[in-house]
């Protein structure tokens, strides 16, 4: 616990000023998650021998963390959906030049991989483009989700949420995770407003922090069914960058696509 809390405020130390600075500066650390993010992924599944695919997978992921407003895609008739299906194309091809060395499967991973990744920070960066509000908001609600899931599991948990995916998740955690995070955006929303009524603001928390929830559990299932303890190691006592922004790659898509901060 100690070295989880010691990571954390490194974390939070060398993260946040980003957030707050925004700009070039804001993208390119973005784009350096993002990239780790990704690779933590490919390890997961042993697929770091691939470096032609892996160089394409790399350039999806770029062009879905860019802006949309972005010089690349000024002049030209084509946007990130185009450029997706061209990826897809040169992967597919790239199984027929090594004779299906690399397969349709492994083609799928990572084209999957890069929208799972790309799409959830690129949100993120556009949550940060419309205020600091909105994106505290977000992060407030996914860190009070994660404490009140573990203290309230620690203290009531008894029966298991998801015991074939993650053992240690209790209903009651979960339960309390949800409480603790309507409490603070409660509190949040007195002191810095998102929405104009207080009932949409905790309709929209519950959803978040099941959101949360839904993606910490998937980032479990990745984990065992790839039967490795953490996505990295880049953060003592936390594992690797998914290990930490499995949530957020679920909770800042949702409230874009629900225009909660529109």
């Amino acid at each position: 616990m100690k070295q989880r809390i010691i990571t954390a405020i490194i974390a939070i130390l060398l993260f946040f000023p980003f957030i707050f600075i925004g700009g070039i500066p804001f993208y390119s650390v973005m784009f350096l998650i993002g990239t780790i993010g990704l690779m933590e992924l490919l390890h997961m599944r042993k697929m770091t021998s691939y470096p032609i695919p892996i160089f394409f997978t790399l350039v999806l992921l770029w062009i879905l963390l860019l802006p949309n407003d972005n010089p690349l895609f000024n002049g030209i008739d084509t946007n990130k959906s185009e450029f997706t299906l061209f990826i897809v194309l040169l992967l597919l091809g790239y199984t027929v030049l090594v004779k299906n060395k690399f397969t349709f499967e492994d083609a799928g991973f990572l084209v999957l991989s890069a929208i799972y990744v790309g799409l959830g920070f690129y949100y993120f960066i556009e949550t940060q483009m419309l205020g600091l509000e909105y994106i505290f908001y977000g992060i407030l609600v996914i860190l009070a989700t994660d404490t009140g899931a573990y203290f309230f599991g620690r203290a009531f948990g008894k029966h298991k949420l998801w015991p074939e995916i993650s053992p240690n998740k209790t209903i009651e955690g979960a339960i309390g995770g949800i409480l603790l995070a309507c409490f603070v955006a409660i509190i949040f929303q007195l002191l810095a407003p998102v929405h104009s009524s207080m009932i949409i603001v905790i309709i929209v928390t519950v959803f978040a922090s099941i959101f949360g929830q839904i993606g910490d559990l998937v980032e479990s299932a990745f984990k065992r069914h790839y039967h490795v303890k953490d996505s990295g190691k880049l953060l003592p006592g936390h594992g690797g960058i998914l290990d930490r922004f499995d949530s957020w790659l679920f909770v800042f898509p949702f409230l874009h696509f629900i225009q909660f901060i529109s």
